[in-house]
Parts: structure tokens; C-alpha cells; sequence
């Protein structure tokens, strides 16, 4: 099993599938993994096997970090399309996130004005509200929901403190569609357990809740990389298409990454 450790503060540029020529930002330790989630299929591996030694970069080492990158990438002549706030975990648990999104629009501004600001999230400290004050800042407001079900992200997303996924959608409301959904389909099995969220069962209720959050954009995707778990198998294009035509006809943008 092979797993993708980021650099820090930032990484890049890279070609997203989803958002174009990124460069990253990453507010986790360069030497391992910070989350609070643990999913079976993150590209980073589980935490348990990359607990980082190193501290989190601090906002003055962020703020300069990307300034210089900035810099040498307007001397060079090309510029991101986006900033991401992605990396090794969850961007929102840096205690300075708030600050250093202001730093970011700052250097964003002076530098880039027609990148995008995007942060990756899976939607654990929403309910603070410096994180959703800063996050309703931020051009790509981006939060993970793989499914309704109690149980599926028990076993999937293995939450590492509380998680009611029915408060989360309600703090996901009050983003009042400033909000993209992402979510994460596919199939294959998990010590003996089925995790295939493709079908009705778990689709429909996933959509409702989609339809209650009322989202700029939803977006599909599945497995791209290698992932901890071997059993895990890719949503194929059809499953993927038949989603997002459900998501469409709910009058929402939904865009498909296979």
C-alpha cells in the first residue's frame, strides 16, 4: 500500500480534475497525517500509520510561504486557476484557519485576482463559527457528505470524535447555498462489509438531503488513486452518470469526475 504525503505549507501547482490548475495549501504537518476523519479510501493512508512529528505551520509561515510561491509563479508566467486548502487531513483544525483565509484572499487579491479560493473539507468544525464565517469567505466552499447513513460512515469515513450526520446537514443548511457538496461513490467490500453507496437505498436519501442543503453545485466523483483499503472497486461512469442525472433533474448543477 502506498500512500501520498504532502508537502507543507504549499504544493503545486497541480492539475485538479475538478477545479483546474491548483496550487495547494496545505495547513497539516509535511511529515504526516492530521484528520478527523479516517476514511478507508484516503490517498493520505490512515492516521494511525503517519502520525506526524513536526507542528502545524504557523499562519506568519503559511502567509510567506504563498507569497513566495506567487511571486515565482508570476515571474515564470503562469498563474493557479485555484487555491486549495487540501493536503495531510482536515484543513479546517489548523487554529488559526480563519486567519490564514484572510491572508490567503489578501495575497490572492495582489497576486492572482481571477483565481478562486477553494477549500477541501469534510465538514467536521463547521459548527464553529469562526470556520463558518471564514469558509462563507472563500470563492469554493467545499464539504464532504458521502451518504446519510449512520452506519456507512462508521464504517467508511470512521469519524474520530462525535458525528451526527443530521446536525451536519442542518449546519450545512445554514451555509444557505453558498456550499458545493462532494461526495464519493464507489463499490467493493471493507472486513467482510459491503460499501457500495450507488444504489437506491443510498442514493435517494443522500439526494433528499442534497435538496434540503440546496448547494451551488454538487459534485460526483470516485476512487482516482491507490487507496489503504485493496477490497475498494471505482463507481463505473454509468453508476456516476445516473447520480448526477438524478441531481440534475433536481435542479442543481452536478458535475462528474470518474
Amino acid at each position: 500500500m502506498s500512500c501520498i504525503i504532502y508537502p507543507s505549507p504549499i504544493f503545486g501547482p497541480v492539475h485538479s480534475r475538478r477545479l483546474g490548475l491548483s496550487l495547494g495549501i496545505n495547513l497539516l504537518p509535511s511529515d504526516g497525517k492530521v484528520c478527523s476523519f479516517d476514511c478507508i479510501y484516503c490517498e493520505c493512508g490512515f492516521n494511525e500509520d503517519h502520525r506526524p512529528q513536526q507542528p502545524l505551520p504557523t499562519r506568519q509561515e503559511v502567509a510567506e510561504a504563498l507569497e513566495q510561491r506567487l511571486r515565482q509563479m508570476a515571474a515564470e508566467g503562469r498563474m493557479p486557476d485555484v487555491l486549495t486548502f487540501a493536503g495531510n487531513g482536515e484543513p479546517t483544525c489548523h487554529p488559526h484557519f480563519a486567519e490564514v483565509i484572510d491572508d490567503t484572499i489578501r495575497l490572492r487579491d495582489r497576486y492572482c485576482p481571477e483565481a478562486r479560493v477553494s477549500v477541501l473539507s469534510n465538514a467536521t468544525m463547521i459548527h464553529r463559527p469562526e470556520v463558518h464565517d471564514a469558509l462563507m469567505r472563500v470563492d469554493n466552499n467545499i464539504q464532504k457528505l458521502d451518504t446519510v447513513s449512520a452506519d456507512y460512515i462508521r464504517r467508511v469515513d470512521h469519524p474520530q470524535g462525535n458525528y451526527d450526520v443530521q446536525l451536519v446537514i442542518e449546519r450545512l443548511k445554514d451555509f444557505h447555498g453558498h456550499v458545493i457538496i462532494q461526495t464519493m461513490f464507489m463499490q467493493g467490500h471493507c472486513c467482510g462489509e459491503s460499501v457500495d453507496n450507488t444504489g437506491d437505498a443510498f442514493v435517494q436519501p443522500w439526494l433528499d438531503a442534497v435538496c434540503a442543503i440546496q448547494p451551488q453545485q454538487v459534485m460526483v466523483y470516485t476512487i482516482d488513486r491507490e487507496t489503504p483499503t485493496s477490497t475498494l472497486l471505482k463507481a463505473t461512469h454509468e453508476q456516476l452518470d445516473a447520480i448526477a442525472d438524478k441531481v440534475r433533474a433536481r435542479g442543481i448543477s452536478c458535475s462528474v469526475s470518474y
